[in-house]
Formats: structure tokens, sequence, C-alpha cells
């Protein structure tokens, strides 16, 4: 069992198909193996008239914006937009050490099955795994980046920026110095973009930046987005 206390998540946007809400760090979206209260169970119990659908996943230790669905048509449909890559997602990550001011990440990952980790291949000009990052703010030991992924690969933000020499502060599995006293690792889902599925009306999506660790102290550096 985790000991970390459950989090009421905060609504971000609700329509009769949707519900966004921005995760807290430490609980998983999906009932897991642990028997510990997942996002989608507290959903259901915000909307018990509804049938809740979980159409993608956040890593348990990564905050921010998570799509919940409110009946079965709607569930298909944001199932479709992310499995066509038709869903922009804007991260926020604060890594060990400086990188430059822009950067493009590519890398062959794959998941071994039973590892709970990806494995990283490097890759010249080729790869299943593209991530773009503007360095928002500078640090003594740690910057602040914004992140845009291409291709949803398992863990792969996380992965990336480990394999880059720049692993996201907390975050052991892919190389931090130590972990955060709340298990959370600096990673944020922050924006997302897409064409509503059933209504078509164009969402934008915004979580708060988290408030926790060194969040504020990286976030007042920046002087404009």
């Amino acid at each position: 069992m985790s000991s970390i206390e459950p989090v009421a998540p905060v609504l971000l946007f609700r329509d009769e198909f949707l519900a966004v809400v921005d995760k807290p760090p430490g609980i998983p979206v999906q009932p897991d193996r642990t028997g510990d209260l997942s996002l989608l169970q507290q959903v259901q119990s915000l909307f018990p008239e509804f049938s809740v659908g979980s159409p993608h996943r956040l890593d348990r230790p990564v905050s921010g914006i998570t799509v919940f669905t409110l009946n079965a048509p709607a569930l298909r449909a944001m199932d479709a937009l992310f499995r066509e890559r038709r869903v922009t997602k804007s991260y926020l990550a604060i890594v060990e050490g400086g990188m430059e001011p822009k950067g493009e990440l590519i890398h062959t990952l794959s998941h071994a099955g039973g590892t709970r980790k990806a494995k990283v291949d490097r890759a010249e000009g080729e790869g299943n795994a593209r991530l773009q990052y503007t360095t928002r703010a500078v640090g003594e030991r740690f910057s602040l980046l914004e992140v845009v992924p291409e291709g949803g690969a398992f863990h792969q933000i996380r992965a990336q920026l480990g394999a880059a020499g720049h692993p996201i502060k907390g975050d052991v599995k892919y190389g931090a110095r130590r972990g955060e006293p709340d298990r959370s690792i600096a990673l944020h889902a922050w924006r997302m973009k897409f064409t509503h599925p059933i209504t078509g009306a164009a969402m934008a999506l915004e979580a708060p930046m988290p408030t926790r660790s060194i969040w504020p102290a990286l976030v007042g550096l920046v002087r404009a987005w």
C-alpha cells in the first residue's frame, strides 16, 4: 500500500461527455495491483450517474491533465484521438543540470514485459520516440523544460531525458540522484489540445503549476511563456 494519502483531484473541465481533472502525483489513474484508490475511482464517485471511462494514463508519480469520458461513445471517440495521435500534449519537467535553449531528442524505445522500465537505444535521425524541448528556466542544479513528445512510447519523456544525461528530478528509475519525499517526480502534464470528439469544439486545456518541491522557485524565473 502507498504511504501517500489520496488527494482529491481538481476539476478543470466538464460537459456531458468529458471530465478533465488535474491529477495529483502519487495515485494511479486506473486500479492497479497495489489496491490503492485510483483516480478513475475518485472521478466515478464524483459522477455516479455516469459510466466513467479512462482513455489515457499518466504514470503514478506524474501530475497534471487527465481526461475521463462519461459515456461509451465518448470513450470510443477519445480512444481514437489518442491512438491516432490527434492530441497535442505539452509537459513541464524539472531536470538535473543545464540543457541547450532548444533541442530535439530522438531514440528507439522498447518495453520488455515485466520490467516496468523502457529500454533506450540512441537513434541517428530515425526512431520511434522524439521529443522537442525548450529550456524555460535554469537554476543552480536544475532546469525547467517545456517538453512536447511525439510517439507516445512507454515512459517516453522519463526515459529520453534520462538517456540524455538529464534525468527528471526524483526519477531514480531513470538516473536521478535521489527521490522525492512524497515519491513524486518533477513531471507535469501541463497543456493539452484536441478537437472535442463529440461536439467538435476546439479544446485547449491547462493545469495549474505545481506548488510542491522547487517548482515555485523555477517557475518564478520564467519571464514569459
